[in-house]
């Protein structure tokens, strides 16, 4: 451990820059927990920590990767023991705190939750922070009333990794998914994830956006935001709900109050990072069992190493990711 390999990003006055560098356990963010890192995610929050417009990052130079699963190497803290094999997601990570792009990471204790039984270090990657936001969307939507036997419900946004996730997770629990893409050639790819049917994307912009439309859907993932919200809003059934997470669509939209007050339809907002720890460590035990994507590694889009992370973080910021790619640090 005298010196390990991590990707690094650093930015100056006159320079940004991305690479592998080797490091020691002094260059790590302060925590109770060091951690041998097995796998780590790549999403879309690590490639704008990875751009210089990315506006995340808290403090330069820092090791991103917003998830990573590992063994634990040595713990301060009562609660775990060398050999354990745990994982962390979100919380500071790969923005205020270094992160998952690294062999080792040292992570408070409190962000750290044991790596439930029926998954692997491979398997908790793949589902990393985009399956755990799949997972509180679906939980805060049954949460509110959401039932297999409602109605379909719409998954924007849903070659992507919150967008995968939610087809496979709602098609496994019973629900009729209406995926929403704008990628042709991924029909299949949906499909064999479960959506009933396929919903063009632009036929979430229409030209001209009504207060209220015909009420189509029970509920909503939107991992997307901006333009589209408006119509979604307009066209879910009475009494459903449409959990926000994402703003890849724009951070900006404008609708009216009708869906809210003449449908009592519920826009869910959804805060992945820093769900409280109980409710963290129910949802990641839903993911090894009730909520456990029945075609996980159908998911993979790629797995790298931190040579390749650079051009992976690029091309996520470019939509050009279908499911997750994943990285392998031993």
């Amino acid at each position: 451990m005298e010196r390990f390999r991590a990707l690094v990003v650093d930015k100056t006055e006159n320079q940004f820059t991305v690479g592998v560098q080797s490091l020691s356990l002094d260059d790590l963010s302060e925590g109770e927990v060091l951690i041998r890192v097995a796998y780590s995610g790549v999403n879309y929050k690590d490639g704008l920590a990875a751009s210089p417009k990315g506006r995340v990052v808290r403090s330069y130079p820092i090791v991103p990767g917003i998830d990573l699963a590992g063994t634990v190497a040595a713990s301060s803290d009562p609660r775990f023991r060398e050999g354990d094999e745990v994982l962390a997601t979100s919380y500071e990570l790969g923005v205020g705190h270094s992160g998952g792009f690294s062999e080792y990471a040292r992570v408070p204790a409190a962000w750290v939750i044991p790596l439930p039984k029926g998954l692997s270090h491979r398997e908790a990657m793949i589902l990393g922070t985009s399956g755990l936001t799949a997972a509180l969307s679906v939980h805060r939507m049954e949460e509110n009333g959401l039932r297999p036997g409602n109605g379909p419900v719409l998954v924007a946004g849903a070659t992507g990794g919150v967008g995968s996730h939610a087809v496979s997770m709602l098609a496994a629990l019973g629900y009729e998914v209406t995926a929403s893409t704008g990628k042709a050639q991924e029909h299949d790819y949906l499909r064999g994830l479960g959506a009933a049917s396929i919903l063009n994307r632009e036929e979430l912009y229409p030209e001209t956006v009504k207060p209220l439309t015909k009420e189509r859907w029970a509920g909503a993932v939107d991992p997307v935001g901006g333009a589209a919200l408006p119509h979604i809003l307009s066209a879910v059934r009475r009494g459903g709900s449409v959990a926000l997470s994402g703003l890849t669509g724009g951070a900006e939209f404008t609708a009216a109050v009708f869906p809210f007050i003449l449908r009592g339809v519920n826009l869910l907002g959804i805060d992945s990072a820093y769900c409280p720890l109980p409710l963290r460590q129910r949802l990641w035990e839903r993911m090894a069992s009730d909520l456990k994507p029945p075609r996980l590694e159908a998911m993979v889009h790629a797995e790298t190493t931190l040579d390749g992370l650079p051009d992976a973080l690029q091309h996520i910021l470019q939509s050009g990711v279908r499911g997750k790619v994943i990285v392998k640090l031993k």
